[in-house]
C-alpha cells in the first residue's frame, strides 16, 4: 500500500519544500467476507478462538503489567454472560506513575527523527491489514456488538488508515519549511508539547481509540491512553500491535480508569500538556473546567481538543407522525434520530 516518489524543491504559499522521498498511501480497501473468501475463513476462526473466553487485560506501565484490586469485565453486549475481558482500573497513584514514566521518556522520543516515528505507525498499519485483522476485527465484533461490514469499516479500513495517512502528513509537515531572504535562513522545528497528553477514547468506534492515542505519538508526544470499558479488548489489541511495531515503552501507557479519577489526575497534574477526547458534552465540559481552574498550576497551556456527540442533552430524539390513509386505516411511522456516534477531531 506504500510507494516512494522523488519530490522536487518548490515554494507554496510562503513555504518551501525540499527534495526528498516522500511516501505515498492509498485508503485500505474493504473487504467483501464473501463465502469462501480467505478473509471470511480467518474472521470465521478467530470468532470461534474468542468464544466462551475472557481475557485477561492490564494496566501496562512501560513494560510492567500492573493489576488493582478494582477488578472489571467487559461484557459481550449481545451475551452478557460472556465475560469478554477482565480488568483493572488504574488509581491515581498507578496514574502518577504513569505520568512520571512518560516525562521520563518524552525528550528522547520527541528528539527521534519524525520518519522513524512514522514508521512505525506504518508497520502497525500493515499489521493490522494483515495478519491481525481477523483478531482485531473479532474482537470488536464480540466486544462492542458490531456486524463484519460495521467491525471491516471502523476497525480495519479506518484504523489502517489513520495511521498510514497521519504518518504520512507528519513526515510532509517537517518538510514544509519557511522561505528563506536576503541575508536571513528560516527554518521550523515541529516539537511535541512539553508534558503528556492524555487520550480518552470513545466507546463505539476501535479506530477512534487508536486514533487519539496515536497521532500525539507520531508528532513527538507521549500519551496516557484510557480506553473504554467496553470497547477494552480490541483497544489492547491495538495497544499490542503498536509495541509489536516497535513502539518503545512509556511512548503510550495503557491505563484503563475510572472517569471522574482519570480525569481529576490529570488535570491536577503540572505536567499535563494536551487532552485528545472523544465522547459526550458533559464530560468534556468538565474537563475544561477543571483545565481552566488549575491553569496556575500547568508549566504551559495544555491544549484541549474534543470530537463530541450532539449537544449533550438527549442522544434520542423519537419523532412520531400519524398519517391517515383513507379507509385502509391508520400509518404510524416513527424516526429515530441517534446522535451518539462520536466524531474525530
Amino acid at each position: 500500500m506504500l510507494r516512494v516518489r522523488s519530490v522536487i524543491l518548490q515554494s507554496w504559499k510562503g513555504f518551501k519544500t525540499f527534495p526528498c522521498a516522500a511516501v505515498e498511501v492509498k485508503n485500505e480497501p474493504i473487504l467483501g467476507f464473501k463465502e469462501g473468501s480467505k478473509e471470511r475463513s480467518q474472521l470465521e476462526k478467530a470468532l470461534q478462538n474468542l468464544k466462551g473466553k475472557t481475557e485477561e487485560i492490564p494496566c501496562v506501565i512501560g513494560n510492567e503489567e500492573v493489576w488493582t484490586k478494582d477488578v472489571r469485565y467487559q461484557l459481550s453486549p449481545f451475551n452478557h454472560s460472556h465475560k469478554v475481558s477482565k480488568f483493572c482500573y488504574a488509581d491515581k497513584e498507578l496514574l502518577n506513575k504513569a505520568i512520571e514514566a512518560s516525562v521520563a521518556a518524552r525528550r528522547e522520543w520527541d528528539l527521534k527523527p519524525v520518519a522513524d516515528r512514522a514508521q512505525i505507525f506504518f508497520k502497525a498499519a500493515d499489521i493490522i491489514s494483515g495478519p491481525k485483522r481477523a483478531e482485531v476485527l473479532a474482537k470488536t465484533m464480540i466486544g462492542q456488538g458490531k456486524t463484519v461490514v460495521q467491525a471491516e469499516i471502523d476497525a480495519a479500513a479506518e484504523l489502517i488508515d489513520f495511521f498510514r495517512f497521519n504518518a504520512k502528513h507528519a513526515i510532509q509537515l517537517e518538510q514544509q519549511q519557511p522561505l528563506d531572504s536576503d541575508g536571513s535562513t528560516n527554518t521550523m522545528l515541529y516539537r511535541g508539547l512539553e508534558g503528556f497528553v492524555a487520550a480518552v477514547a470513545p466507546f463505539n468506534f476501535t479506530a477512534i481509540g487508536g486514533n487519539l492515542a496515536g497521532t500525539p505519538a507520531i508528532m513527538g508526544n507521549v500519551v496516557l491512553w484510557k480506553p473504554s470499558d467496553t470497547a477494552m479488548s480490541a483497544s489492547y489489541a491495538v495497544y499490542k500491535i503498536l509495541r509489536e511495531s516497535g513502539l518503545p515503552p512509556n511512548i503510550i501507557q495503557f491505563v484503563p480508569a475510572d472517569g471522574p479519577v482519570f480525569g481529576d489526575t490529570i488535570t491536577s497534574s503540572e505536567h499535563l500538556a494536551g487532552i485528545n477526547f472523544t465522547g459526550s458534552v458533559p464530560t468534556f465540559k468538565r474537563l475544561w473546567k477543571q483545565v481552566a481552574q488549575n491553569l496556575d498550576i500547568y508549566r504551559n497551556f495544555p491544549r484541549v481538543a474534543g470530537g463530541l456527540g450532539s449537544n449533550g442533552i438527549k442522544n434520542e430524539i423519537l419523532i412520531m407522525f400519524n398519517l391517515k390513509l383513507g379507509k385502509k386505516g391508520v400509518c404510524l411511522i416513527s424516526l429515530v434520530d441517534s446522535n451518539s456516534i462520536s466524531l474525530t477531531n
